[in-house]
């Protein structure tokens, strides 16, 4: 069983950034790859970013490649998400989610635990 627990989010002007962190129980952190999704009031959930076990690959959604960043502290069970240049359509909960499989997906039904998420609110 692994808990996830976001924070980090918060109200920021269009240009702006925000770093979520997202911090897990257990010690098996590192044999979980990690992703963030977000969902807008309305619409599913979309993939954001995913991160390898080890922290040696990840993998964007188009719409955030260049300007979001993720990364995990292992030694910390904690995975960030460094969100740059933030846009109004950026506006969403965001959910960071932990992942046994090896294999890269961006599908919200092979994800094994998700945390409750925290609001990240761009104003134009």
């Amino acid at each position: 069983q692994v808990q996830l627990v976001e924070s980090g989010g918060g109200l920021v002007q269009a240009g702006g950034s925000l770093r979520l962190s997202c911090a897990a129980s257990g010690r098996t952190f590192s044999a979980y790859a990690m992703g963030w999704f977000r969902q807008a009031p309305g619409k599913e959930r979309d993939f954001v970013a995913r991160i390898s076990r080890a922290g040696g690959t990840t993998y964007y959604a188009e719409s955030v490649k260049g300007r979001f960043t993720i990364s995990r502290d292992n030694a910390k069970n904690t995975v960030y998400l460094q969100m740059n240049s933030l846009k109004p359509e950026d506006t969403a909960v965001y959910y960071c989610a932990a992942d046994r499989s090896m294999v890269t997906t961006t599908s919200v039904s092979r994800y094994d635990y998700w945390g409750q998420g925290t609001q990240v609110t761009v104003s134009s």
